[in-house]
Parts: C-alpha cells; structure tokens; sequence
C-alpha cells in the first residue's frame, strides 16, 4: 500500500490512523516509559555540562533555547536538535540527552523550544525554528558556536521542522546564506503533510490541502541539498518509515536512507546518547564532514 500517492485511492481512516498513530502503536505503558526516559536522559547529560541554558532567540515569540557543551575561548561545531511531540508537546527540557556524548566528541548543542500547537501556527512554529537556526549562525560565535559548521536534526515533528529547515529560499529574508545549514539528519520525519488532514493530529493542526503542500518539505523546492542521514526506526509506523524512504529519494545522492534496526518511533532518537550506536555514528560523520 502506497500511503502517499497523492491523488490516488483514497485511504480509509483507519489505515491513515494505523500509519501515523505512533503512540497507540506503542501502546500508553512503553509511551509513558519512553517520555520519561526523554526527560531522565536529558537531565543526566546536562548536568555539571558547560553551557547557556535560555537564551532567548526570538523577540517576537519570547521562545529561549539553551546551549550544552561549549569550551571557553575555542568555537565548536554545532548540533541544532529540534524536539517533536506532534508540534504539540515536549520541550527542550526533554531533548537534550545527546548532549554529553556530543561534548565528548567536541561538539555543542543547542536545543530549541517553540510556541506548541494549538497556540501556534505551524506557520509560526516553521518561522520559529527557522529563526532558531539564524540566531545560530549570526549570534553564536558569542557562546562558543562556530557558524560554518551548522548541523541540524530532530525526531519526529522535529524531523519534518529539520526538513522546513533543509529547505531552499527562506535564508535570505532572515540574514543567513543558503548554505548555513551544512548537514542534516531527521529522525522518523513527516516531509508531506497532506495525509494528515485526516488523522487525529489536524485537530490541533487545522490544516487544509493548501497550507499541508505548503508546508511540506518534499514539495518545496530544495535549495542547496546539504549532505543528509534521513533515519527512521524500523519498528517506526509506516507512514513514517514510507515519508522517509521518499524524502531521502527526493534528496537525491546528498542522502542516505538509513533504517534503525530493533528501535521504535521513540526510543530510536535516544540511541544519540551512546557514541557507539548506529545513529550518532552517522551523526558524527555528518558534522566530521564539513
């Protein structure tokens, strides 16, 4: 079943709900686990770690961000994580746990929060992380951040802001070069948001066919295709896994597809706090590379 030909036979409820419904796939027990472990791992990694926690970076939002692992006096490179939660949840309170491996390996971190849906837009939260990235790069020479070496990421929602982010034509009107993204690595993204309209999540969306194409990171045009690792566990539901497998195809020859064996929906992301695993492998290849 081809969850994303678009038009094509149209999908019942059901097997949209069964492509994209990651928590009851997960069932509430293991989802709950899975958050607390989020929040847990992140609090490890960042305790007693060199860093600015909530800087703000948006005026016109009030959202902060913090900053793990720098070293005084030296610029590092940079991982830009931007959490997920279905746009509607988590913070960047619960997103931090690769911090400490990243800073083992001579690498910052910075960790977004944005206004959460319903009380934002996903207009206005695309525009908020995307703001994030061009505070990276104009403000962060300033607290340890090297802005030629910009690598963004996130997990879920956060891996379809990551592909808002990869995105070609929105870098000029906030003051940042088209490259200033150099690398990135979505996990378990959404790239085509049209599917959407009928699943449980447009509740607090409220998306019409024109605004899910709109922002769709496979439907727009792709700039400069920076280097790419699109990850997807392979215990992922399977919109998830199948918008990977497409957005990787659409990035062309800059990506490789890259499916997590033994991992879930949730638990695959965390595997970037273990310098060993498969994923932060990856990732450090990517930021090793520019």
């Amino acid at each position: 079943m081809n969850l994303h030909d678009w038009p094509g036979r149209e999908l019942s409820d059901g097997e949209l709900d069964t492509a994209y419904n990651v928590r009851a796939k997960a069932g509430e027990e293991l989802f709950a686990r899975h958050m607390a472990r989020y929040r847990s791992m992140s609090d490890a990694a960042v305790e007693g770690l060199n860093g600015r926690p909530g800087i703000v970076y948006d005026a016109a939002s009030g959202e902060a961000l913090d900053v793990w692992g720098i070293e005084d006096g030296r610029l590092r490179p940079v991982f830009v994580f931007v959490h997920g939660g279905y746009w509607r949840a988590l913070s960047r309170g619960d997103s931090a746990f690769m911090a400490r491996m990243l800073d083992g390996q001579g690498i910052a971190t910075v960790v977004p929060d944005y206004t959460l849906a319903p009380r934002a837009t996903l207009e206005e939260i695309v525009r908020q992380v995307r703001a994030a990235v061009a505070w990276v790069y104009r403000e962060g020479r300033a607290h340890g951040l090297d802005p030629e070496r910009i690598v963004v990421g996130g997990s879920s929602a956060g891996g379809h802001l990551t592909g808002m982010v990869m995105a070609g034509g929105w870098q000029a009107e906030l003051g940042i070069p088209e490259d200033a993204v150099k690398a990135a690595m979505p996990f378990s993204g959404l790239f085509d948001l049209r599917p959407l309209q009928r699943v449980y999540v447009n509740e607090w969306l409220g998306l019409d066919t024109e605004r899910a194409a709109a922002l769709s990171p496979e439907l727009l045009p792709a700039g400069r295709r920076c280097p790419a690792v699109v990850a997807v566990a392979e215990h992922d539901g399977a919109g998830f896994l199948e918008q990977s497998s497409r957005f990787a195809a659409y990035w062309g020859g800059a990506a490789e597809l890259m499916v997590v064996p033994d991992r879930d929906h949730f638990d695959v992301v965390l595997d970037l706090a273990d310098p060993e695993s498969q994923v932060s492998r990856a990732l450090l290849g990517l930021v090793r590379s520019i």
